[in-house]
């Protein structure tokens, strides 16, 4: 390989044992929590990976080297770095930050293509992108990678501060099933009902496990997207989820925030409005998901 690689120990023994691993992103110690949540989530995930039965690979781009795995000490870099020292990667800004040696956290995109490209099936995080309420042709690289990586992303939805039907479209344009596990209806990040419906429905980890074995026996390049509801003690109900992101949505848009500090500014808002309570559904949801990857992924090397 003539890019910059660098694999943890303990990623590269699971791989030598043909033993299950998970990816991770970066982004959510860079962008999505304050200091110190990022670092306590980060390493809540890792624990929760582990205790469903494979070994966690959070990946990163540090100095321009792609990490598949970090050490407790990168991730403590990562955390207490500001975000604006860290550039946020999705598949345009790779080639950027490894051709220039700087530090990246990696999106859902730039996840999904790192952990393909070191050969990790299944991927855990929070929500993906989306389509942006109110705009659109904003539509998040997430959904499109989706639709030409095959790897498997747990998560609880897309987030909430999206257009979720619209969102849903892309998707179904992109070839990507949408799989509920043990729910009939999409999850919407801190909430668990929509009322939107998801392509089918598995109820357990064997059933997941099979329809990706089924996309891979057909060479078929898309991901698959395994969507799982914040746990009920976290949720927030959709009343409450709905209004907070009304307002915030109005306020960005009156703000003329747009684009790529949409996300992030939004989230904030929310859990301001949402007394926090946001911010717990996001670390629970995250742990949670974790879990069920790291599930998914030992049925499939089973």
């Amino acid at each position: 390989m003539s890019y910059p690689l660098q694999i943890h120990e303990e990623v590269a023994a699971a791989f030598h044992q043909h033993a299950p691993v998970v990816a991770l992103e970066s982004t959510v110690i860079t962008h999505g929590l304050p200091y110190p949540e990022n670092i306590a989530t980060a390493q809540q995930m890792e624990r929760a990976v582990r205790q469903g039965g494979a070994i966690p690979a959070t990946i990163a781009i540090l100095n321009g080297c792609i990490h598949i795995g970090l050490s407790s000490e990168q991730i403590e870099y990562l955390g207490q770095r500001p975000p604006t020292t860290i550039r946020k990667c999705s598949r345009r800004d790779l080639p950027i930050a490894i051709g220039e040696r700087l530090d990246g956290s990696t999106t859902v995109a730039g996840t999904m293509i790192l952990a393909h490209l070191a050969g990790i099936a299944v991927f855990a995080t929070g929500g993906i992108g989306g389509v942006h309420r109110g705009h659109p042709f904003d539509v998040s690289a997430d959904l499109l990678e989706l639709g030409r990586t095959p790897v498997t992303v747990v998560c609880s939805g897309a987030k909430s501060i999206l257009d979720l039907p619209l969102t849903l479209e892309v998707l179904e344009t992109q070839g990507v099933p949408v799989i509920g596990y043990q729910t009939d209806e999409l999850p919407a990040f801190y909430a668990r009902h929509t009322g939107l419906p998801v392509n089918v429905r598995v109820d357990s980890v064997a059933g997941a496990a099979a329809i990706i074995r089924a996309r891979d026996q057909l060479g078929l390049k898309t991901g698959t997207l395994i969507t799982v509801p914040v746990p009920t003690a976290a949720a927030l109900d959709t009343a409450t989820m709905e209004a907070a992101v009304a307002q915030a949505t109005q306020e960005a848009n009156q703000a003329g925030i747009s684009g790529a500090a949409a996300t992030p500014w939004l989230l904030n808002r929310v859990s301001e409005l949402t007394e926090g309570r946001s911010r717990k559904a996001n670390q629970a949801l995250l742990t949670h998901n974790g879990f069920l990857a790291a599930q998914i992924a030992a049925a499939l090397v089973g």
